[in-house]
């Protein structure tokens, strides 16, 4: 019996091609050597990644200290210039103000199980963000409330804790094969894959194109 629906946040629940981030991208291209939209992304996301896999225990750090040192990072390898503070505030926004998928609102009111939302957004954001859409997640665990970021364990084992379940009583939706598919596989947990644009099948997991489906 599943007693708690967990969700990722970005990319699952808000859009990641949207105004804000197309801002950001603009500006990034006419302000470096980086050429096109893919290339920028590219490098940006590889860095998050990194950051992100060396940020837990003491050696953690939260989402304002990672973009300071991705555009310091992108200033000394692909001559980023301009207003770094700017660029910085157009982040910020982005994690609060990206849009809802059409889909999320109907399944946060249709689903009879608690939903906790599992980011690695800072929990400030992600409060802001859920209060201006409206949304009432049973709870938010943030990487920060456990000191570390998808796909560690421990944030995982912490939305188990408050959901107060088992690894086999949740399901947790998302659209990393990485940070969401195999790393809820890793603690037990069902995992969901959802991949709105495009067809695709992995082997033992539920594949969805919207969260229609889970209804």
């Amino acid at each position: 019996m599943i007693k708690a629906v967990f969700i990722d946040y970005t990319g699952t629940m808000v859009q990641e091609d949207e105004p804000y981030t197309r801002e950001l991208l603009g500006y990034f291209l006419s302000h470096s050597d980086l050429k096109t939209p893919q290339e920028a992304l590219k490098v940006v996301w590889g860095k998050v990644k990194e950051i992100e896999a060396a940020s837990h225990g003491d050696a953690f750090i939260k989402n304002d200290e990672k973009v300071d040192r991705i555009l310091a990072y992108c200033a000394e390898n692909h001559g980023l210039n301009g207003d770094m503070e700017y660029m910085h505030n157009v982040w910020r926004k982005i994690w609060v103000h990206a849009p809802l998928y059409d889909d999320v609102k109907p399944f946060f009111e249709k689903t009879k199980q608690p939903i906790y939302v599992i980011s690695n957004d800072d929990m400030c954001y992600l409060e802001e963000s859920m209060k201006l859409k409206e949304l009432t997640p049973a709870g938010i665990v943030s990487a920060e409330t456990v000191r570390a970021c998808k796909p560690h364990e421990a944030i995982f084992k912490k939305a188990l804790e408050l959901a107060d379940a088992k690894p086999d009583e949740v399901i947790h939706i998302g659209d990393s094969i990485t940070s969401d598919v195999e790393a809820a596989k890793a603690v037990g947990i069902t995992p969901v894959y959802i991949s709105r644009s495009k067809d695709v099948r992995l082997e033992g997991v539920k594949v969805i194109r919207s969260l229609d489906e889970m209804q």
